[in-house]
């Protein structure tokens, strides 16, 4: 008897203890900072490591390349919180500032505000080491992630899909965030448009996303909007025009129209606002100039359509207007209110409903011959 109340004591403390495992992994914080949660503690590091330098001031001189350096990389960081190098670059300088503090005498008596500075950088490195940690752990995963092309996004949609309507052209969108945002239903009512979009995809996961997301649907044409996220990323534009041309390709060998839409302008007029929204470092105006230069060249040339947006969104300076976008990046509702139009009225002289047959000519009564009995 005792050994089985023994056994079900034990059972009964392990339960207990799962469950207070179970509630500590649901309370645990993400070791991936949050985006916001980042750049708060970049700028709470530096103003410590800044007081550092006041409570002590043997500390100011040596520190101060250490803080500068800081500085910057809180600033890459505003603008792409997912980057590497700079959390590295971050994490090290706040590491050489704690290890300079330590080995410099502090004043007598030294002020107990002071050291719960101190006390406090250090928990904050400690932090920014376990969100580098994550932060590495999360990429690695990408490298090996079996839908690196993200096929998966629209593959139950994709299911539902009905076969078109003649009487109502099909065309798919296929693109970025700049698409993956724009909600088609609202702006093009009782069309058969199909949003493709997904945030953040280069040029050749597009081209990857082709057969699925775009041959697979019978559509009647393909609006393509890519580039801007390759340019951000510094992909040659010889890599992205070879893209545009393998899409166009496809398209073709499947007898679907090809819209390419232009790379939208951007602008850096939000970036008081945010650090993160001067764009034109990372997509150059004039790399967005030449990529669309050969877009409406290469399309004259094979017979495809282009679709200008620039002329609707640019300003006097061509660059993307301020209150057509929130972040200099991606339209806001009044900058799809311009590109409505503009793409409808592209869409209407590539695409054109399917004729109604014309109706039956009435049938002509039979005379019949009178039959008479002589």
């Amino acid at each position: 008897m005792k050994g089985a109340r023994s056994q079900k004591s034990e059972v009964r403390i392990a339960g207990l203890f799962l469950t207070i495992g179970v509630a500590a992994l649901a309370q645990a914080p993400e070791a991936l900072l949050a985006p916001k949660d980042l750049n708060q503690l970049c700028q709470r590091s530096i103003q410590l490591m800044e007081a550092g330098g006041i409570s002590v001031p043997d500390l100011h001189n040596p520190t101060a390349p250490l803080i500068e350096n800081a500085r910057q990389s809180c600033v890459q960081l505003q603008a792409k919180p997912s980057a590497s190098a700079p959390t590295y670059v971050l994490l090290m300088n706040l590491r050489a500032f704690i290890a300079l503090a330590d080995s410099v005498p502090k004043p007598f008596p030294f002020p107990e505000a002071a050291r719960r500075q101190f006390a406090e950088l250090r928990d904050d490195g400690a932090r920014l080491d376990t969100h580098f940690r994550a932060l590495l752990d999360s990429k690695e995963a990408q490298l090996v992630t079996p839908d690196h092309d993200d096929l998966d996004r629209y593959t139950d949609a994709n299911r539902k899909v009905q076969p078109p309507n003649p009487k109502n052209p099909r065309v798919v969108f296929l693109g970025d965030a700049i698409t993956d945002n724009w909600r088609l239903e609202e702006y093009f009512p009782d069309r058969d448009f199909i949003n493709r979009g997904i945030g953040d995809q280069v040029s050749s996961q597009m081209l990857v996303r082709m057969k699925a997301d775009v041959l697979d649907l019978h559509p009647e044409a393909v609006v393509i909007e890519a580039g801007t996220a390759d340019l951000a990323r510094a992909i040659p534009l010889t890599t992205i025009e070879n893209n545009y041309l393998m899409m166009a390709d496809l398209a073709a060998a499947y007898k679907i129209k090809v819209i390419f839409a232009s790379v939208l302008p951007v602008s850096d007029y939000h970036k008081d606002e945010n650090a993160a929204y001067e764009r034109t470092k990372e997509r150059p105006p004039v790399f967005i100039n030449a990529l669309n230069e050969w877009l409406d060249r290469f399309c004259a040339q094979r017979g495809c359509t282009y679709l200008d947006y620039s002329a609707a969104l640019s300003d006097s300076f061509g660059r993307l207007q301020a209150d057509l976008s929130d972040d200099g990046v991606h339209p806001n509702s009044k900058g799809y209110r311009l590109m409505a139009p503009v793409a409808i009225q592209v869409i209407q002289k590539v695409v054109k409903p399917a004729a109604a047959p014309p109706p039956a000519a009435p049938s002509k009564p039979v005379k019949r011959r009178s039959t008479s009995n002589n």
